[in-house]
Order: structure tokens, then C-alpha cells, then sequence
């Protein structure tokens, strides 16, 4: 927190990195390498901070899926105020990696399945 109350930006992006972990772990990619040497890598973030975030404040996010590709997914995070502002969008490109080739890998129908629910 700054001298005028507000919340540092940078722990607007570790309340970004919790949202992505929750979601990787509800839908079923984990946050870890998979038996089979594959997992998600995170590739590139992006956020806009559009309003201060004032302590204390109760901040809800909501993630969803924006694109699916052959071996890539973006997600959205859009963060509430407990009043109901948009304080911020955030953006993750996320690749499926094979750890044991060290190169990108296709997502998996059963993955892909559940990321298409999140649209």
C-alpha cells in the first residue's frame, strides 16, 4: 500500500496469479507438470489498471476463456469492486508445454472440453 491508501499494483497481479491457479485447478490442467511430462505454461500477462484500488477493499474476479488454439488459451480476469467498478482487466496467454520434449504440445480434447465451458 502507497502513502494515499492504495493498493500497489504489483499485488493486483498476485490476486491475478491466485485467480489463474484456482481456475488451472478447477478445470483440471493443474499447476504442476502432468504424468505424461506435460502442463501449462504461462507465457504472457497483460493488465490494465483502470481505477485505484483502495484499502480496504473487497476485490471479486471473474476469469473466463477468450480464444482456444491448437497448443493455446487466453484467459480474462476482470476485477470487481465490492461495489461493483471494474478496477481492472488483466490477460494470460497460456501454452501447453512438454517438459520432457521442451516445446509446446497440443491441448488435450479432454481439456480443450473443459476450457470451452469457460467461454
Amino acid at each position: 500500500m502507497d502513502r494515499y491508501g492504495h493498493i500497489n499494483n504489483v499485488m493486483i497481479q498476485k490476486y491475478v496469479q491466485t485467480a489463474r491457479v484456482h481456475f488451472w485447478e478447477e478445470t483440471g490442467i493443474g499447476s504442476g507438470i502432468r504424468e505424461d511430462g506435460t502442463g501449462a505454461n504461462l507465457a504472457a500477462v497483460n493488465c490494465k489498471f483502470l481505477l485505484p484500488v483502495l484499502h480496504p477493499e473487497t476485490i471479486e474476479i471473474n476469469t473466463s476463456v477468450f480464444f482456444i488454439k491448437n497448443s493455446s488459451f487466453g484467459l480474462r480476469h476482470l476485477l470487481y469492486s465490492a461495489k461493483g467498478e471494474l478496477l481492472a482487466e488483466a490477460e494470460d496467454i497460456v501454452v501447453f508445454f512438454n517438459y520432457h520434449k521442451q516445446k509446446k504440445t497440443e491441448i488435450t480434447a479432454e481439456i480443450r472440453a473443459q476450457l470451452e465451458l469457460f467461454m
